[in-house]
Formats: C-alpha cells, structure tokens, sequence
C-alpha cells in the first residue's frame, strides 16, 4: 500500500520530455502523495529547501511529510518500461543461442512453457520473475504468459501482490504447436481468454481507482493462430475498445515467408492483424526487423513507401517494441529504430526473455545502442559518408547511433506511449503516478564496472549527465536502490519485501 504520509524528495530528477530532449534537474524538490506526483518545484538551494518545503505543503493543507534528501552520487529517474517478455521463459535464461527463432520456439521454448499446467511449479516460478524484474528497475511491464488459463491468473495474481504495474496475457495459440502444447480449438482458446479477463478486471487494486494490472489479448504471433482465433480476438477487441493488444510482427525471416503463405490474402505481415481488427492504438508489436524489407532492398520510392507497413502501423497508431538482444541473440535481424522515430512512430524497447538472455531493460538500452551503431556503421560503409550534424537543431534519427536522451525515452517515456499509458506514467511531470528509480552511483553500491571521480558528483547538469551515462552503460540492479510504483516501495536493493 501506498503511504498515507506524504513524502518529499530532494535531489537531482532526470527524465525525457520526447525522444530528443532530457530534462535535468540537479535541485528539485517532488512531491508524492495518494501514489502520485503531487508537485514538483525546480533549482532549490540546500539553504532555501525547508522554507519551500513548509510553503508548498501548507499550500495542500499538509501538516506533516516524509524529508527523503539524496545523497551526492544519487538521483530519480522514471520507471522502466518493459513492452515485451515472457514470464515463463525465465527458466530457460542464457539457453538456446544456436538456433534462429523458429527452431528455439520448438526445441526450447515451447517444452519450457507446457509446465505451466503444474499450477505450483507456475506460482513458485511467477513469484522469481517479478521480484526479479522489479529489482531491474522495471516498474510496467508487458508480460507474454502461457496458454493455460490457471497459470496466467496466477501470474496476474503474483503480480498484483508485489505492486507492480503490468499487462498479462493468456497466449492464444490454436495451430502449428507441438500437440501436448496446442488449444484444441478457437472456441477453447477465446472461452480461456475471457475467463482470465474477468479475472484479472476482479483483482481489486490497493488505491483505489488505480489499476495496476490489465489484461490484454495476446495472439502469440499470426503462425499460431488460425484466422477463426484471430477473428474471434477482432471481434473482442472491438467489442471492448480498453483491451490493449500484444503480439510479434516480422521478426525472422523465415517468420515472415510463413506468414505469406498461411495468409495469402494479405499484403504483408502487418496488414494480417489489421484485417483481422487488431491493429490500433494499443496495439503492441514486438520486433518488426523486417517490416517492408522487400520495398526497401528494392529501393522503392515514395509512393511505394506510403503503402508500407510502416505507414500503415503508424495510421493505426500502434507501437512497436525494439528488442534488441533477442534480436541479436536469435540472429533475427537489426531493427530500423531511429527510422521508425523519424518517421512518428511510437517505439519502446522489450526484453523478450529468453530470446533475449536478460531480464534487465539496462541490457536493452545498451543494445539498442549496439543496433543503432550497427545500422550507422552500415550505412556509411554504402554511401561512403559520415554522420549528419545537428546544426542546433534535433537532427534525424535515421541511419545515426541513438543518442543518450533517446536511449532514456525508449525505456521510459517511449515504453509509456506505446502501452497507451502517457497520461500516467513515462516521466516525472505532476498528475502523474509517482512509478520512479531511486539510483545511486556512489561507492558502497560496489558495482565494479562503475567508476565515478570525485567531481563527478557535483549537482551540475553536466556531471548528470555523465551519471546517468555510465548507469545506463555501466550500472546493474546494485545501483537500483528503490524501485516506486504509484507510490509504492515494490524492490530495489534497499527495499525489504
């Protein structure tokens, strides 16, 4: 639960505004009250503080509140969002690197997932995950569950005793599984399905009127899914326009080549789950390395191009999650994410455990780095040219490294937007949910890959910076000292839960 007791923090507040600007405050004071940011008052001296305080909290009738002063070496940056991973892959962490993503599915994953019928083995396994993931700083996350009802409830119930802030999904998946890993019909799958939306709809939340946990429909990806599954889903989603929505968009491809001959009718990969209606504005593609390939090693033109799939995603206002180890791990592909900036689109960064063999969205950062460099390197290499300058003003995205504030709003804001979820968390503006990292670079963290200079711990914009720098190239959950979610002490190295 929340604390009815205020809270005031004092120190440097580091967040996004958009994909191309962070806003540093080295001397901030934030408010947080009912699970939310109250207020939040900017460039406040050490002397000043406590006048500003007792005028601020007078001014909301507030007699008494917690003084949280951070120390040199620490400062508050929002939650991190995780817009894909799937809880009941965790075990198999670090396995199956061989193989490309089909092969993994069968020969590691899916004998994986099937143990989820053992209902104790779910719940033993669920409670690991998301302690583990809130200890990595992830304060929203979209999780993928498996196909059996039970066991996806149980994940929703784990994950609203622990606090954190999720969408969960019973996979639907009624074709090309293994056959002790299959629904046997649409009708199975879609009755599963409702019954673990009303599930998750009864699980009363601790503040009330904020819900923490969602359901959200989740066909595994077009392969596993007959058109009657996929048309059943259409037809919940649009019965019930709340429903967010999750699956995977030409990630491989071989994924890709079978998705055109189960789906002859289509144009492409992403025009399949808008026939089917669920493609929108709370739509969560994960992956897309390969969206529009052909047209691009065809060169096409603009004309061309305003039929892509891009353009479609992008009219439907869905959102694609970038999951950049999984990628490299599976050797699926480079995604074009500064493109897909460029171009509007909403982009957030995933995890995909086990393709990806990490839990932590800081490994998805620095990933997402190595991709952009990838893609910038191979870029000059054909155009023998260099890297565009700004020139004062934001530069494109397209063909460049990610630059350091980017990095920071796809794991936050970015991930934000794409759940639909802007108006309540991704930064640390007032009226929203206090969802926040407390994170500390200082020496006692004993984090061997951080090295921090004396006068890098100086409040100044610059040494901020620099900070923030090496936590998001360096850090690990050492440095994740208090993980908030609506106001709520949920993990974090210094918390006890």
């Amino acid at each position: 639960m929340a604390s009815s007791l205020p809270t005031i923090f004092y120190g440097p507040i580091l967040h996004t505004l958009n994909h191309h600007t962070l806003q540093i405050l080295p001397r901030a004071l934030l408010a947080v009250a009912g699970g939310r940011i109250a207020w939040l008052i900017e460039n406040v001296l050490p002397s000043d503080s406590g006048d500003t305080i007792r005028s601020a909290a007078a001014s909301k009738g507030w007699h008494v509140a917690r003084l949280h002063a951070l120390k040199d070496g620490e400062f508050i940056i929002p939650g991190f969002i995780d817009t894909h991973t799937h809880a009941p892959q965790f075990p198999n962490l670090g396995r199956g690197q061989d193989y490309e993503l089909l092969g993994w599915l069968h020969h590691i994953t899916f004998p994986t997932e099937s143990r989820f019928k053992d209902l104790e083995y779910a719940r033993r396994t669920y409670e690991s995950v998301v302690r583990r993931t809130l200890d990595c700083g992830t304060t929203t996350c979209c999780y993928y569950a498996t196909l059996h009802e039970e066991a996806t409830n149980i994940l929703a119930d784990v994950v609203h005793k622990l606090g954190q802030r999720a969408f969960v999904g019973k996979c639907n998946m009624d074709r090309e599984s293994p056959d002790h890993y299959c629904e046997p019909s649409a009708q199975v799958s879609i009755e599963a399905t409702q019954g673990t939306i009303q599930h998750i709809r009864g699980l009363k939340p601790a503040i009330p009127g904020m819900n923490l946990v969602h359901p959200i429909l989740t066909p595994r990806f077009a392969i596993s899914c007959t058109p009657e599954l996929l048309g059943s889903l259409g037809e919940l989603a649009r019965v019930d326009r709340t429903l967010a929505i999750q699956t995977h968009i030409s990630e491989n491809p071989s994924e890709v080549d079978f998705v055109r001959t189960l789906f002859p009718d289509c144009r492409t990969y992403a025009h399949v789950y808008d026939a089917y209606g669920l493609l929108r504005e709370n739509t969560v593609l994960a992956h897309g390395c390969h969206l529009d390939s052909d047209l691009l090693d065809a060169g096409a033109d603009e004309e061309a191009i305003s039929e892509s799939e891009i353009e479609l995603i992008l009219s439907r206002g869905a959102g694609l999650s970038h999951c950049p180890t999984s990628n490299l791990n599976l050797r699926s592909g480079v995604a074009r994410v500064g493109e897909w900036l460029d171009r509007g689109l909403k982009v957030s960064l995933g995890t995909d455990v086990s393709g990806g063999y990490s839990p932590s969205m800081l490994d998805a950062v620095r990933h997402a780095s190595f991709c952009s460099k990838l893609v910038a390197m191979e870029h000059a290499r054909k155009e023998n040219s260099t890297l565009p300058v700004a020139n004062g003003k934001p530069a494109p995205l397209g063909n460049r490294q990610l630059p350091l504030e980017t990095l920071l709003f796809l794991a936050t804001l970015g991930g934000a937007e794409v759940c639909n979820l802007a108006s309540e968390v991704g930064n640390l503006v007032p009226g929203k949910s206090f969802d926040a990292l407390v994170v500390s670079l200082r020496p006692e963290t004993r984090n061997p890959n951080v090295w921090v200079e004396g006068d890098e711990l100086q409040r100044s914009e610059e040494s901020l910076q620099i900070l923030l720098e090496k936590f998001l190239l360096c850090g690990d959950d050492r440095n994740i000292r208090a993980v908030y979610v609506a106001g709520r002490l949920a993990g974090g190295a210094d918390a006890s839960i």
